[in-house]
């Protein structure tokens, strides 16, 4: 009995997606719940499950085409065997090798160690996954991975055509680093472009700085982090500190919580914190819902969670959606200072960044201390220099004592 394939229900807010990669040929075998294709959509990439067991008979949809909630994608035929070409060699005269169906069943082995946006490169640049070094964990092949093999297969010279023999001429100096590459944009890098120029378009953003002093943060993370761990089951960070010093702020200024609605302000009175995370695709924004209800170690689980299912592909668009105030981390890849884009409809955004020992004057003495530069952007059409100031101000007082944040002082 043949099955169709369609595309599954889409979320409400998201119209269309693009199916970026299938994971089965026609004739291959598939196990029930086995994944089939990868949809992309501008936020999360789906995946789209085997109904049965059986064997992929027709492909109805290409890799790179844009399709709709119910639209039909394949056939696959309940119960059959696979064809003899998937998994032996095709018999003489019909034009395939062992050779080439070798290659086609290593093909899901290898699409697994790349990501929808590293396998569109290798696709469009006819690569061999196996070929390209891998810097990722795991031996994961990431985007970059597969930009570098394809400019380099684009710089290799081509192999001369056979000719009479001849004076070698002298060959002309070669120039290295002249390759381009032309890469369409992921619908979820499309969608962050989208979001920040509407952002820079439509709200009035400044940007704020301060320092805080991690001593004290540090001096704990050190004394409770083994315990912690293994109470807990994840590691004492920093972000559950950014996170709880946030909100306690944020209780303190509520303009600094609220968002734009037309004309309106609309003040928030819970928490939902983003907090960033940076990804192959591009940067995500999962939501911790109401974390001031979290407790530290909630906290961490929850931002390693997010992180985990957002880097393999399965963190969903509800993850995504909402949030009152977004925190980013730029120091983890070295940022000293930056100014962090609000992401809209939100109103404000902390950045994080390195820490740095430097000298500090602390009681008229020449100390070194851990430091960090903290920056908040703010929509200065609701929220008032001061406001963000001392909001920020706040934020550095309960880190440099955070006992406050234990006694809510």
């Amino acid at each position: 009995m043949s099955i169709e394939i369609r595309v599954p229900q889409l979320p409400e807010s998201v119209a269309d997606a693009t199916l970026v990669a299938w994971r089965k040929q026609p004739g291959q075998a598939v196990s029930r719940d086995e994944n089939l294709a990868d949809l992309e959509t501008d936020k999360v990439v789906l995946e789209v499950p085997a109904p049965i067991n059986g064997v992929l008979r027709e492909i109805k949809v290409q890799t790179g085409t844009s399709v709709k909630s119910g639209e039909l994608l394949a056939v696959i035929e309940e119960g059959a065997a696979a064809s003899a070409t998937s998994k032996a060699g095709a018999a003489p005269g019909n034009g395939k090798s062992a050779a080439a169906a070798a290659s086609a069943a290593a093909a899901p082995a290898a699409a697994a160690r790349t990501g929808p946006a590293a396998r569109r490169v290798i696709e469009e640049n006819s690569l061999e996954p196996a070929s390209i070094p891998a810097s990722a964990p795991a031996g994961r092949i990431t985007k970059s991975d597969a930009v570098r093999a394809a400019a380099a297969v684009a710089a290799a010279p081509a192999a001369p055509a056979a000719r009479a023999p001849q004076t070698p001429a002298v060959p002309a100096p070669a120039r290295a680093g002249r390759a381009e590459q032309r890469v369409a944009m992921t619908r979820l890098r499309a969608r962050i472009a989208e979001r920040l120029i509407q952002a820079q378009s439509t709200q009035a953003l400044l940007t704020t700085f301060n320092e805080v002093d991690l001593s004290s943060v540090q001096e704990l993370r050190a004394r409770y982090k083994e315990g912690f761990e293994k109470k807990h089951g994840v590691k004492l960070g920093f972000m559950s500190f950014f996170v709880k010093a946030s909100i306690e702020a944020l209780k303190r200024f509520p303009v600094v919580n609220a968002s734009v609605e037309n004309s309106d302000i609309v003040y928030h009175e819970y928490f939902d914190i983003g907090v960033a995370v940076s990804t192959e695709r591009g940067l995500m924004v999962p939501v911790l819902r109401d974390a001031d209800a979290m407790s530290f170690a909630e906290v961490e689980q929850g931002i390693a969670n997010y992180a985990a299912r957002a880097r393999t592909g399965s963190i969903t668009l509800e993850d995504l959606t909402g949030g009152t105030f977004s925190i980013t981390n730029g120091g983890i890849f070295g940022s000293l200072m930056s100014t962090p884009i609000v992401n809209a409809p939100q109103s404000a955004i902390l950045g994080m960044h390195k820490i740095q020992e430097r000298p500090v004057v602390v009681n008229g003495q020449v100390a070194i201390r851990p430091m960090m530069y903290l920056a908040v952007t703010y929509d200065h059409r609701i929220i008032d220099g001061r406001e963000a100031v001392q909001f920020l101000v706040t934020i550095k007082d309960c880190l440099e004592d955070p006992g406050r944040l234990l006694l809510g002082v």
